[in-house]
């Protein structure tokens, strides 16, 4: 039986939170993870209890290596211990390349990029002895895909390392019983521009908080312990 304890980057507000109250339905007890939105983070934790769960609200600024530590090591202090590490953390940045500031560029790939490799190396102990564990990371849609991008290529260069880093990092701990999937959504329901992007989505909506949980737990789910390494979109027909 899988060792129920979860962690989930960015999860006081949006999908972050969706995920961890899912997983509180589901039995697991949940670190909330955040960086400024306290207030929001300690109501997502208290509305987590409510399932007769442990769960927690923990601040860090992930984007560095001692903080995500810090965040990791707590969350397994507090919880008994690390099986699942949801990496859901990563600012947009829709902007041309050449407009991109040398700041804009760091932080992209810094909340991206970086903060899921801080995570998941501080939690890599932990979710080797939870005996069989998950890693979620959180790419977009069409980020597998190299070729041009027109408006958000510093976003999509974090993006696509996140799947490279994924399949990777899944080849070399499949052996300690730990899977890397990435869940890689399109346009979701709390995005911006809805108006505008609904009509370029084939299926004329956005992807639900809902959806985006039932591709979570699908690489979760202990039925899925063969299952490493793929990208598996949560996006209506955009970008195929």
């Amino acid at each position: 039986m899988m060792v129920k304890k979860a962690l989930v980057t960015g999860s006081a507000v949006g999908i972050g939170r969706a995920i961890a109250l899912d997983l509180a339905s589901k039995g697991f007890d949940i670190a909330f993870h955040y960086n400024k939105s306290a207030e929001a983070a300690n109501q997502a934790s208290q509305k987590a209890a409510t399932q007769g769960v442990k769960a927690i609200a923990l601040q860090a600024d992930i984007t560095k290596p001692e903080p995500a530590r810090y965040l990791v090591d707590s969350a397994a202090e507090k919880l008994g211990g690390l099986s699942v590490v949801v990496n859901n953390v990563g600012n947009y940045l829709g902007k041309p390349l050449i407009q991109v500031s040398i700041e804009e560029w760091h932080d992209v790939i810094n909340s991206n990029l970086n903060s899921n490799f801080y995570v998941t190396k501080a939690a890599l102990p932990y979710l080797k002895a939870a005996n069989g564990a998950r890693i979620v990371n959180f790419a977009c849609a069409n980020a597998q895909n190299v070729v041009a991008r027109k408006n958000n290529a510093a976003y999509i260069i974090a993006k696509t390392g996140i799947i490279i880093y994924t399949k990777s990092l899944a080849v070399e701990l499949i052996k300690d019983k730990i899977t890397v999937n990435v869940v890689s959504p399109g346009i979701a329901e709390n995005s911006l521009d809805l108006e505008k992007m609904i009509p370029k989505i084939p299926a004329q909506r956005p992807a639900s908080f809902g959806e985006i949980n039932n591709a979570v737990w699908f690489f979760i789910n202990p039925n899925s312990n063969y299952i490493t390494g793929q990208v598996l979109e949560v996006s209506g027909g955009w970008l195929l």
